[in-house]
């Protein structure tokens, strides 16, 4: 049995790293393709007889593109909300669970890590929120 959680515990981070790297090519690749569908769509609207300087100009097909610094400011802060919101609740959990495996140990303390960087997320979020004038 010691033999399949050893197994299973360096599985975890393999399978992750390669699925991590699978999902960032999968993302490029599709981007490209979008691009590129665009780029022929505007090539034959042209070879049909379309002005070129009334069709829409090409950019960023599948990104948002934040027009004023407020908006960045915005999205940045809801990035860091979101992730310092995971990690807290991670942290958490972490430590409920190692303290209910083995309560007379004070192995929670392991939770204490992530729930940190969840706290730091969370502040610079709030730092970094636009603010009303």
């Amino acid at each position: 049995m010691d033999k399949f959680f050893a197994l299973f515990a360096m599985a975890v981070p393999i399978v992750a790293i390669v699925g991590g790297i699978s999902v960032a090519i999968v993302r490029i690749i599709t981007q490209a393709r979008l691009e590129e569908l665009a780029r022929r769509e505007r090539i034959a609207a042209i070879e049909h007889g379309a002005d070129p300087t009334k069709l829409p100009p090409l950019g960023p097909l599948t990104q948002e593109v934040y027009s004023t610094y407020q908006d960045h400011r915005l999205r940045r802060a809801h990035g860091l909300l979101i992730s310092g919101v995971i990690l807290v609740a991670v942290g958490m959990g972490l430590a409920i669970f190692v303290a209910s495996v083995e309560p007379d140990k004070n192995h929670w303390v392991i939770g204490l890590l992530p729930l940190s960087v969840g706290a730091a997320l969370l502040l610079c979020s709030r730092i970094i929120w636009p603010q009303e004038k």
